[in-house]
Protein backbone atom coordinates (compact mmCIF):
# COMPACT_ATOMS: atom_id res chain seq x y z
CA UNK A 1 0.00 0.00 0.00
CA UNK A 2 2.70 2.58 1.28
CA UNK A 3 4.26 2.08 -2.34
CA UNK A 4 1.72 2.86 -4.20
CA UNK A 5 0.90 6.06 -2.65
CA UNK A 6 4.20 6.61 -3.54
CA UNK A 7 4.29 6.22 -7.01
CA UNK A 8 0.75 7.93 -6.41
CA UNK A 9 2.60 10.94 -5.12
CA UNK A 10 5.36 10.69 -7.66
CA UNK A 11 3.26 10.57 -10.50
CA UNK A 12 1.09 13.89 -9.34
CA UNK A 13 4.38 15.53 -8.74
CA UNK A 14 5.57 15.03 -12.40
CA UNK A 15 2.52 15.49 -13.91
CA UNK A 16 2.61 19.05 -11.86
CA UNK A 17 6.46 20.10 -13.67
CA UNK A 18 4.94 18.94 -16.73
CA UNK A 19 2.08 21.09 -16.58
CA UNK A 20 3.93 24.58 -17.22
CA UNK A 21 2.24 26.08 -15.04
CA UNK A 22 5.10 25.51 -12.00
CA UNK A 23 6.55 28.87 -10.12
CA UNK A 24 10.16 29.92 -11.12
CA UNK A 25 11.96 32.42 -8.98
CA UNK A 26 12.30 35.71 -10.38
CA UNK A 27 15.77 35.42 -10.78
CA UNK A 28 16.48 31.36 -11.62
CA UNK A 29 16.07 29.60 -14.71
CA UNK A 30 13.19 27.96 -16.09
CA UNK A 31 13.75 24.01 -15.73
CA UNK A 32 15.97 22.60 -18.23
CA UNK A 33 12.62 20.17 -19.64
CA UNK A 34 11.52 23.23 -21.11
CA UNK A 35 12.27 23.49 -24.22
CA UNK A 36 11.51 26.34 -26.74
CA UNK A 37 11.39 25.79 -30.46
CA UNK A 38 12.14 29.09 -32.33
CA UNK A 39 14.74 31.75 -31.52
CA UNK A 40 15.21 35.95 -31.66
CA UNK A 41 15.06 36.43 -35.71
CA UNK A 42 13.22 33.09 -36.26
CA UNK A 43 9.82 33.92 -38.72
CA UNK A 44 6.91 33.32 -36.82
CA UNK A 45 5.26 30.04 -38.04
CA UNK A 46 1.53 31.63 -38.49
CA UNK A 47 0.68 34.53 -40.34
CA UNK A 48 -3.42 34.06 -39.27
CA UNK A 49 -5.91 32.81 -36.87
CA UNK A 50 -9.34 31.99 -36.47
CA UNK A 51 -10.99 33.90 -33.08
CA UNK A 52 -12.83 31.75 -30.58
CA UNK A 53 -15.90 34.54 -32.19
CA UNK A 54 -15.00 33.11 -35.51
CA UNK A 55 -13.36 35.97 -36.69
CA UNK A 56 -9.94 35.34 -39.11
CA UNK A 57 -7.53 37.50 -38.25
CA UNK A 58 -3.87 38.50 -40.02
CA UNK A 59 -1.07 39.38 -38.48
CA UNK A 60 -0.63 42.70 -39.51
CA UNK A 61 1.87 45.19 -39.88
CA UNK A 62 2.62 45.50 -36.29
CA UNK A 63 4.80 45.15 -33.59
CA UNK A 64 2.89 41.35 -32.15
CA UNK A 65 2.80 39.79 -28.57
CA UNK A 66 1.63 36.48 -28.67
CA UNK A 67 0.42 34.91 -25.60
CA UNK A 68 0.33 30.90 -25.19
CA UNK A 69 -1.53 30.48 -22.09
CA UNK A 70 -4.16 28.09 -20.21
CA UNK A 71 -7.59 29.45 -18.80
CA UNK A 72 -6.77 27.19 -15.43
CA UNK A 73 -3.27 28.25 -14.47
CA UNK A 74 -3.02 30.69 -12.29
CA UNK A 75 0.53 32.39 -13.86
CA UNK A 76 -1.41 32.54 -16.81
CA UNK A 77 -4.27 34.50 -15.09
CA UNK A 78 -1.93 36.53 -13.28
CA UNK A 79 -0.25 37.34 -16.75
CA UNK A 80 -2.95 38.46 -18.40
CA UNK A 81 -4.37 41.07 -15.62
CA UNK A 82 -1.04 42.47 -15.49
CA UNK A 83 -1.24 42.85 -19.15
CA UNK A 84 -4.87 44.42 -19.32
CA UNK A 85 -3.30 47.03 -16.54
CA UNK A 86 -0.29 47.46 -18.42
CA UNK A 87 0.00 50.34 -21.06
CA UNK A 88 0.74 47.99 -24.19
CA UNK A 89 -3.12 47.63 -24.09
CA UNK A 90 -3.67 51.30 -25.03
CA UNK A 91 -0.89 51.15 -28.17
CA UNK A 92 -2.12 51.21 -31.55
CA UNK A 93 0.86 50.19 -33.17
CA UNK A 94 0.75 46.67 -31.23
CA UNK A 95 -1.40 43.89 -31.98
CA UNK A 96 -1.91 40.99 -29.22
CA UNK A 97 -3.02 37.62 -29.77
CA UNK A 98 -3.70 35.20 -27.09
CA UNK A 99 -3.55 31.08 -27.48
CA UNK A 100 -5.20 28.85 -25.37
CA UNK A 101 -3.48 26.01 -25.02
CA UNK A 102 -5.80 22.73 -24.61
CA UNK A 103 -8.47 25.60 -24.65
CA UNK A 104 -11.64 25.04 -26.50
CA UNK A 105 -13.90 28.00 -27.88
CA UNK A 106 -16.78 27.61 -24.55
CA UNK A 107 -13.75 27.45 -22.21
CA UNK A 108 -12.10 30.52 -23.80
CA UNK A 109 -15.56 32.62 -23.71
CA UNK A 110 -16.53 31.44 -20.46
CA UNK A 111 -13.17 32.94 -19.29
CA UNK A 112 -13.13 35.82 -20.93
CA UNK A 113 -16.81 36.31 -19.06
CA UNK A 114 -14.65 37.26 -16.25
CA UNK A 115 -11.45 38.72 -17.65
CA UNK A 116 -13.05 40.83 -20.37
CA UNK A 117 -9.71 40.73 -22.60
CA UNK A 118 -9.74 43.28 -25.05
CA UNK A 119 -7.77 41.31 -28.02
CA UNK A 120 -8.41 38.48 -30.15
CA UNK A 121 -8.51 34.80 -28.52
CA UNK A 122 -7.63 31.87 -30.34
CA UNK A 123 -8.36 27.92 -28.89
CA UNK A 124 -5.78 25.18 -29.59
CA UNK A 125 -7.91 22.50 -27.99
CA UNK A 126 -4.94 19.81 -29.29
CA UNK A 127 -1.75 22.04 -28.69
CA UNK A 128 -1.55 22.18 -32.61
CA UNK A 129 -0.12 25.89 -32.35
CA UNK A 130 1.79 25.68 -28.74
CA UNK A 131 4.21 22.45 -29.89
CA UNK A 132 5.27 24.44 -32.82
CA UNK A 133 7.09 26.56 -30.38
CA UNK A 134 6.94 25.06 -27.24
CA UNK A 135 7.21 21.51 -25.34
CA UNK A 136 5.87 23.04 -21.45
CA UNK A 137 5.99 25.93 -20.02
CA UNK A 138 2.90 28.53 -19.72
CA UNK A 139 2.52 31.69 -20.21
CA UNK A 140 4.77 31.75 -22.86
CA UNK A 141 4.92 35.36 -24.01
CA UNK A 142 6.40 35.81 -27.75
CA UNK A 143 7.71 39.51 -29.36
CA UNK A 144 7.48 39.59 -32.91
CA UNK A 145 8.61 42.35 -34.87
CA UNK A 146 6.61 44.00 -37.86
CA UNK A 147 7.79 41.33 -40.43
CA UNK A 148 6.48 38.55 -37.96
CA UNK A 149 10.01 37.82 -36.69
CA UNK A 150 10.68 36.80 -32.99
CA UNK A 151 12.63 39.77 -30.80
CA UNK A 152 12.14 38.03 -27.66
CA UNK A 153 10.51 35.23 -25.73
CA UNK A 154 9.35 34.85 -22.21
CA UNK A 155 8.30 32.37 -19.51
CA UNK A 156 5.89 34.14 -17.85
CA UNK A 157 5.63 32.41 -14.50
CA UNK A 158 6.94 35.13 -12.72
CA UNK A 159 5.08 38.22 -11.06
CA UNK A 160 5.37 41.31 -13.24
CA UNK A 161 7.02 39.98 -16.82
CA UNK A 162 4.84 42.19 -18.74
CA UNK A 163 7.61 44.81 -17.87
CA UNK A 164 10.18 42.78 -19.58
CA UNK A 165 7.79 42.93 -22.58
CA UNK A 166 10.21 45.80 -24.53
CA UNK A 167 11.04 45.03 -28.39
CA UNK A 168 14.49 47.19 -27.80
Amino acid sequence: MIKKVNHLIFASALLLNISGCATVQADSQPPKNYETYITVGDNFKHNAFTTINGDNIELGDKRKLVILFATWCSDSQRTLKELKASPLINDPNLQIIAIGRNENNESMAKFNEEYQLPFALVADPEREIYSQYANAGIPRLILLDEQNQVVKTLIGEEPNIVDKVVWK
